[in-house]
Order: structure tokens, then sequence, then C-alpha cells
């Protein structure tokens, strides 16, 4: 899916601080995200073709008051802006701004900068994460399965299975 694609859709992730960057974990495509925190720019230029493209952009954040601000740029234009197929372009700019409302729960607006597909930036609304409670991060309780993310990869193999256990098996009347 790629960024910010994948935070748009209603999936669980967690973030994950270190010492001098964020890791952003999404059980959709099992994957994670790289933040750096320790006060590098965010390239550009040059700097960003020798980068290339990737899924995830390169990412850079710093602190303002209670606010995490994120800057990403450098995204693979094959990844679409959101779940209708927007484009964006490799030097598009997207900013996130998390803020903690409470204890379980995370506010984010996102705004996209991308002069040559858009002609002026677009602010999202705001788009709310809730904290999963604990009882649904155990053994007994999320899934059935271990505590944490669990694994939400998109494959062939899977989506076979799925359509004929869900069309297939049901229109010829074979079980499997």
């Amino acid at each position: 899916m790629g960024f910010p694609r994948l935070l748009l859709d209603d999936e669980p992730m967690e973030i994950v601080s270190l010492n001098n960057r964020l890791l952003q974990f999404f059980q959709w495509e099992h994957t994670f995200r790289e933040m750096w925190m320790d006060g590098r720019q965010l390239p550009s230029g040059e700097n960003l073709k020798n980068l290339g493209p990737a899924w995830y952009g390169h990412t850079v954040g710093k602190w303002e008051g209670d606010t995490l601000v994120l800057n990403t740029t450098g995204l693979e234009e094959r990844a679409w802006l959101d779940n209708l197929g927007h484009p964006k372009s490799f030097d598009a700019r997207i900013e996130e701004r998390y803020r903690r409302i409470d204890g379980n729960t995370l506010e984010l607006q996102l705004t996209l900068v991308d002069p040559k597909y858009y002609t002026a930036p677009w602010v999202s609304d705001t788009k709310v994460f809730k904290r999963v409670a604990p009882e649904f991060m155990t053994f007994s309780g999320w899934y059935g399965l271990y505590a944490g993310i669990t694994e939400g990869a998109c494959a062939p193999m899977n989506e076979i299975e799925g359509y004929r256990k869900g069309f297939h098996d049901a229109a010829t009347g074979k079980e499997r």
C-alpha cells in the first residue's frame, strides 16, 4: 500500500520509541516505517535523488510542544495516496501532526503539498486512533492470537483461498 495510504486504512498500528528514531509498525503488510528524530534535515535536491523513492518515504520528525510533527518526502510514485487511487509525485511532501488526547487516544492530521499534481495543499480530516484494550492484546483476545500486531499480508495465494471458500466452492457445491 505504501504511505500515507497505509495510515488511512483502519488497520492496527503501533509506534515504538527508540533513542534517535520512532518505528511505526503496521498490521497490514506486517511492515514498519522508520522516522528519524535526531535533528537531521528532510532530504531534498540531490540528496533526495540519491536516496531514491521508497514505499514509506524518508521521514524526519520533531516535537512542537505536545505535538509530534513528521515530514516525509521521496515517496514511491507507484503507490497511491489513498484508497481512491489519487496520485502523488516523488517530490510530494507530507506532514503528519500527532497529538495525544488522553492515555488511549491519538489524533492525526495530514497535509500534502505536491505542486506536480495539485494546485493547493490538501489537509485531511482529523483521524483518531484508539488504543486496543489490554484484554484484546492477549492470547485469548483479538483474533484469538498472540499479543501485539498480527500478520496481515496480502498474498495472491491467500486471495485465491478466500475466493475458493467464499465463491467457488459455494457455486460448485464442492467442499475442500
